[in-house]
């Protein structure tokens, strides 16, 4: 998009908005491609398809037939679009047939997820229904109205609770990753800053999953306590393995109800405190040296570059030593699982790149309207599909035990 000094010129503007009845044709024929392969699956054969097989068994694979489409209207962030959805009746096993349902595209469903979730985040950011309203009616063609706004945020509202209090029985949790990051919220009508502690599970196969997002004072070990106890009230198994930004209330809460699970220190987050600790000129030195012993490839040479490390930086500036010691085993723990799943564990980038794309999204507001309401927009942007998450690197391998073999720490 063309800019000039940080603004969008008219000519983008123009080429963009020219570009948009192509982008809802597309959003279009996708949405209506995805309901006639539903429907394909359906019926075991595509739309004109025979069953292939001969003579009386010809009927045995067909479940259903077609009887033509109807027009429905749907708001998405593309705007309002117009599309076909195809009707069929199906064969019931009892005798008889019912009108074959999309679960693509729900009854009496009139707008996305992402389109919901957006008219939320809008009202949430502090503004009122009209305003809203009058936001938004460029991109969704006046369909938006006041009474849609009110319900939106209720529905959107009773989502949020229903999240908050589900429960994580059958969750096959695995591995957690813990992290908080800082917003500014208006509180008392003054513009404060606050800490979103937010916990990401790993199931079994692999997935990430949001178990939780908590606005609260700070990173403290109560905060943190507060969180992790909720987890576990709500039947959260105790996890294998645990990853951690290394916030000292966070360790000591971790301490209480879950002693003994291994942790892993993020290396980010050390890395941060070793340049911390140096003035600038020696900072690549350090990331150079720092890196060379991270991303080793055993555990034996992890030893010996950390040794060597700590020599080299004793003498140099003590201060970087002393950070990298402070940290002790907790930074190499990921070493004694399996090398495929070294990438996924150094690190809670996961929770990171999510803080990332949540501050981008809210960038042009300096100030939240409240504490609520910050938590609440990070779990809508998952939510509502905006963010999606991938399987961590090296799922193949999460029954593997750690071994016993910490990292031997003599300098």
């Amino acid at each position: 998009m063309l800019r000039w000094r940080g603004r969008v010129t008219g000519e983008a503007r123009w080429l963009a908005m020219k570009q948009w009845p192509r982008l809802r044709a597309r959003a279009r024929q996708f949405i209506e491609e995805l309901i006639r392969g539903e429907l394909d699956a359906a019926l075991a054969r595509p739309r004109y398809g025979r069953s292939q097989m001969a003579g009386n068994e010809a009927g045995a694979g067909v479940t259903g037939h077609r009887h033509g489409s109807r027009t429905r209207s749907l708001t998405g962030t593309f705007g309002p679009i117009e599309i076909a959805v195809p009707r069929a009746r199906l064969t019931k096993p009892e005798g008889g047939t019912a009108e074959w349902k999309s679960q693509a595209l729900r009854a009496y469903q009139r707008r996305t997820l992402a389109a919901d979730a957006l008219i939320a985040s809008s009202y949430l950011a502090g503004t009122n229904t009209r305003r809203v309203r009058r936001a938004l009616a460029a991109l969704f063609g006046g369909t938006v109205g006041k009474d849609t706004v009110s319900r939106t945020w209720r529905k959107v509202k009773s989502d949020w609770d229903a999240w908050n209090s589900r429960s994580l029985a059958e969750e096959p949790i695995v591995r957690l990753i813990l992290d908080g990051t800082v917003v500014r919220v208006r509180l008392d009508r003054k513009a404060t800053s606050i800490s979103l502690l937010v916990v990401l599970g790993v199931r079994a196969d692999g997935q990430k999953v949001l178990l939780a997002i908590r606005s609260m004072g700070g990173e403290s070990a109560e905060a943190w306590r507060t969180v992790l106890d909720d987890l576990i009230k709500r039947g959260l198994r105790r996890p294998e393995f645990l990853i951690v930004d290394g916030a000292p209330g966070l360790d000591k809460a971790i301490a209480v109800v879950w002693d003994g699970v291994p942790v892993q220190r993020c290396t980010v987050h050390k890395h941060r405190n070793l340049l911390a600790h140096a003035p600038e000129r020696l900072h690549e030195e350090i990331t150079a040296d720092y890196n060379d012993m991270i991303y080793a490839t055993t555990l034996e040479e992890i030893a010996a570059r950390r040794k060597a490390f700590i020599r080299k930086w004793r003498l140099k500036h003590r201060a970087v030593a002393d950070s990298l010691e402070e940290a002790g085993d907790r930074l190499f723990t990921f070493a004694r699982m399996p090398p495929s799943q070294w990438r996924s564990l150094r690190t809670t980038n996961a929770i990171e790149r999510l803080h990332e794309e949540f501050k981008r999204r809210i960038k042009t507001q300096t100030v939240l309207p409240s504490a609520d309401t910050a938590a609440m927009m990070f779990w809508a942007l998952l939510a509502s599909g905006q963010i999606s998450m991938r399987k961590v690197d090296g799922w193949q391998t999460l029954a593997t035990k750690p071994i016993d073999q910490p990292i031997d720490l003599a300098a």
